[in-house]
């Protein structure tokens, strides 16, 4: 599954036990990465994130992706998709995350767009919502690119037991808006 963008050839590979992709969550696991998702978490949350992406896709509620480039040879960062419940209604949420030396090279927006797909092909929920802090400028500017509406500012229990201050973006995966 790819994806061209700014010239890269951005490729998304569903999460596997590889080892690599328990590596590339150790990697993601920086202050700059995790500013607005409440810091760093210890070895054995970072254990337990690798575990339930793996798992995810089994359940049937979603899958999460690494995110590689073609001449690159160890994955650069993730995304993602997974039922979650939101006012009332259960929804796909979505995340992504892309290494700093990596960013602003249109890599994010790209593995994005390429998950949305994978979300549509399920036709199992007709709405998917991205919360980005209110202070994460480049996570919001991707829901804008990628036509998510904006909903407005919520606070959003992320990590479990701490609320941030988010906007919450729909994209209807049925009509695109």
């Amino acid at each position: 599954m790819g994806n061209h963008m700014a010239g890269l050839q951005v490729q998304i590979r569903p999460w596997s036990e590889d080892h690599l992709h328990l590596e590339l969550l150790y990697r993601l696991n920086v202050p700059e990465m995790l500013e607005h998702l409440g810091g760093p978490e210890s070895d054995k949350q970072v254990e337990k994130r690798h575990k339930r992406y793996v798992e995810v896709q089994s359940l049937g509620s979603g899958c999460m992706y690494s995110i590689w480039l073609a001449d690159h040879p160890v994955p650069i960062g993730n995304a993602g998709f997974w039922e979650s419940g939101w006012q009332g209604s259960t929804i796909y949420e979505i995340g992504w995350g892309v290494l700093p030396s990596f960013q602003q090279r249109g890599i994010a927006s790209a593995a994005t767009a390429a998950v949305i797909e994978q979300a549509k092909q399920q036709k199992k929920h007709r709405f998917m919502h991205a919360f980005p802090s209110v202070d994460n400028p480049g996570s919001n500017a991707i829901c804008r690119k990628l036509g998510f509406a904006f909903m407005g500012e919520c606070d959003f229990e992320y990590p479990k037991g701490s609320f941030m201050h988010c906007n919450d973006w729909r994209l209807d995966l049925e009509s695109g808006v």
